[in-house]
């Protein structure tokens, strides 16, 4: 797999946050010093000063969820547990699903019935891709045809005589399995890919609060599986030795500071769903899950959300840095 990362020449606000609230540190010290009341008896009691960067975020999102996995604390929440639909951020628990059922190195075949999906992601009927290449490229380009060549393999397996709709229903049956394992209680899959189901139904449905319960459990256990989601571009070679590109679906991975996976997810019935994961400091995870906003506004929500969880943990007190 080729990684290939752009070069920033401008727009690097989201890096310099960080930097940004150092300062803010140092400003919040001064005015607490300068704030300080002298009671008659000469004793001073310093006035508190509280800044919550969150107070002043709007956004187009239904609901959203902030997370902070070291310190296992809710940083912002809107919503949170509303059920919405999912869209193709269902394709993450179709990954991990693949990965609990077969080794990575397992050889797909790509079907005619999983290039009959909707979409065209440049896959060919009967190509070879080993399970995980075939994630990545999916997962990264958030390719329908791919998904669902994984469901057909994985689905039913060891079941020769199974037909497609019975491995397909098998394979969802065990997200909806490994969704209650997880504690995801408002979250249920109808598809492996997110698709919506008709013009009424969605191909899955889950809150913001649920999809970073997924997120964070992904880091924890398999982090290996986001890996190409962190990159803006990766080229795969298939076993058939065909070259295939996978353009991010997340159009602003590259600006945010120590990303560690995102998944993107638009339908029409869902709209604009988008969720990441980064550390802005070592060893201090945090998931950003948004819902229910727009194709174009799910990415500014995103980065105002980023904004505000850097200046919030740069403001925190000095003891708990």
């Amino acid at each position: 797999m080729t990684i290939h990362t752009p070069i920033l020449t401008n727009k690097h606000e989201l890096r310099f946050i960080a930097a940004l609230g150092v300062l803010l540190v140092a400003l919040i010290l001064i005015s607490t010093i300068m704030s300080n009341k002298v009671m008659r008896d000469g004793t001073s009691v310093p006035s508190e000063v509280v800044i919550n960067p969150f107070d002043s975020v709007e956004i187009n999102a239904k609901a959203a969820y902030v997370f902070d996995i070291r310190e296992n604390k809710i940083i912002y929440s809107k919503n949170e547990s509303e059920r919405l639909p999912l869209a193709s951020l269902t394709k993450v628990m179709s990954a991990l699903v693949a990965i609990s059922i077969a080794p990575e190195e397992s050889v797909i075949t790509i079907t005619n019935k999983a290039i009959r999906t909707d979409g065209d992601s440049g896959l060919r009927v009967g190509e070879r891709w080993s399970l995980k290449d075939l994630l990545d490229f999916s997962l990264t380009s958030s390719s329908n045809d791919g998904t669902k060549a994984v469901a057909l393999a994985l689905g039913a397996i060891g079941k020769s005589d199974a037909t497609d709709k019975e491995k397909e229903v098998d394979f969802i049956n065990s997200m909806n399995t490994m969704a209650n394992k997880l504690g995801m209680k408002n979250t249920y899959f109808f598809n492996e890919t997110g698709l919506d189901e008709s013009d009424k139904k969605g191909g899955a449905y889950g809150s913001a609060k649920d999809v970073a319960s997924l997120f964070a459990y992904i880091l924890k256990n398999n982090p290996n599986l986001l890996e190409a989601t962190k990159h803006d571009t990766i080229t795969i070679r298939s076993m058939d030795n065909f070259v295939h590109t996978a353009v991010n679906t997340d159009q602003i991975v590259a600006d945010i500071p120590g990303i560690k996976g995102s998944k993107t997810g638009f339908t029409d019935i869902a709209g604009g769903n988008l969720v990441i994961a980064f550390d802005p400091e070592l060893g201090r995870p945090i998931i950003i899950s948004v819902l229910g906003s727009t194709a174009e506004e799910r990415f500014r929500d995103v980065e105002k959300l980023v904004r505000a969880t850097l200046l919030s943990l740069s403001a925190e007190p000095i003891s708990n840095l």
